[in-house]
């Protein structure tokens, strides 16, 4: 079993869909919208495999507060501790939030955090 693809309710579609192409190498198929239902999303593949949808629909505007039950942050493999000091610092000097970091966890892991255009977290890790 493998997770197939996660999915992200987000407020500006385009702008997020460009963050993920320039910032982590996503590539994304052709915009599905349903102008009916008022929904469009674009799925980003990255290298690994690993497929990150991205949705927008009319009505879906607010989100409910930055820490709450639920998925808490995605998480990126980067394959080095230099690989992850080189993004969070290409993030940052982009203009995004370092939530903190890099860093070594306290089990073990050398990560940091930033948050994504939409505020939402993301965690780059060896």
């Amino acid at each position: 079993m493998r997770i197939e693809h996660v999915a992200i309710w987000v407020s500006n579609l385009e702008n997020m869909k460009e963050f993920y192409e320039t910032y982590f190498k996503g590539k994304s198929n052709r915009k599905y919208h349903n102008k009916e239902k008022g929904f469009e999303s674009y799925f980003l593949r990255f290298e690994s495999g690993t497929r990150l949808e991205i949705m927008r629909r009319t009505g879906i505007n607010e989100k409910n507060s930055v820490e709450m039950l639920g998925w808490a942050h995605i998480a990126f493999s980067l394959g080095s501790k230099e690989a992850v000091d080189e993004l969070t610092t290409k993030l940052t000097m982009g203009g995004y939030k370092l939530v903190n970091g890099p860093r070594t966890t306290g089990d073990g892991y050398y990560e940091s955090v930033i948050e994504d255009p939409e505020r939402n977290l993301i965690e780059l890790t060896v």
